[in-house]
């Protein structure tokens, strides 16, 4: 069984967006997942630049040593992509990556 996750957060909603940073971080740290990785992606980039609260979990998740990103292609067109990489967060186009990872054995939890 995968011991490895990719936390895909795409939800506008601040409650769902904040329970799965925390579940990512929580994975990480309490050691219930091997690998966790955490994805921005649609509304949820512009939600992240929005919420302190969300922004301070995520900080809290990467400073576990873990990557966070978010999608380039939406981040470009919705002209975000500098403020999100001030946050820390890795800005690429992660369609691929997100494919990779599944052919890899992470297990998508998209929130």
């Amino acid at each position: 069984m995968s011991r490895k996750v990719v936390v895909i957060v795409a939800t506008s909603d601040a409650e769902k967006a904040s329970a799965g940073v925390l579940y990512a971080t929580n994975a990480l740290s309490r050691g219930w997942m091997d690998e966790v990785r955490l994805v921005f992606f649609g509304p949820a980039e512009k939600l992240l630049l929005s919420d302190g609260k969300l922004q301070e979990q995520v900080a809290a998740f990467r400073a576990l040593g873990a990557e966070a990103m978010a999608c380039k292609y939406i981040a470009d067109q919705q002209g975000v992509s500098t403020s999100l990489e001030s946050l820390g967060l890795q800005v690429k186009f992660v369609g691929k990556i997100i494919s990779e990872h599944i052919h890899n054995g992470f297990v998508p939890m998209v929130w």
